[in-house]
């Protein structure tokens, strides 16, 4: 069982890492076997290969910036929920995302599953 403060630990590193853009360092938060999916109802990404897929060609392509809007929440059953707003400059467009990331981690404090809940219907606002 990882200790909750691990888990929000981790959970406010990831926030940080977005807001920097460093891929390398969100993918060392990841277990080699971990899956995205994100949004949630999209198809995931299962697989580190797949998972630096999909962050260097989404993130990595983008002037992105990121910040914790509460509190991040624990279980004592290694996983922790965050919601965080997400500042995006990609291919002319400008966006802000709400989003809700829940993730599990294993016993090594390695996230093995984050699930990203939000939609371009209620969640994204197109900034000028």
């Amino acid at each position: 069982m990882v200790d909750t403060k691990v888990i929000k630990s981790v959970l406010e590193k990831y926030v940080e890492l977005v807001d920097v853009g460093d891929i390398d360092g969100i993918l060392n938060l990841y277990d080699d076997n971990a899956v995205v999916e994100d949004p949630v109802g999209s198809d995931p990404h299962v697989g580190i290969k797949a998972i630096e897929d999909f962050y260097r060609n989404g993130l990595g392509q983008a002037e992105a910036s990121a910040n914790l809007i509460g509190p991040v929440r624990t279980t004592s059953a290694n996983e922790g929920a965050m919601a965080f707003q997400v500042k995006i400059k990609m291919e002319g467009m400008n966006m802000l995302i709400d989003t809700l990331d829940v993730m599990e981690l294993n016993d090594d404090g390695k996230v093995t599953s984050m699930k990203a809940y939000w939609s371009y219907e209620d969640n994204v606002e197109q900034l000028a």
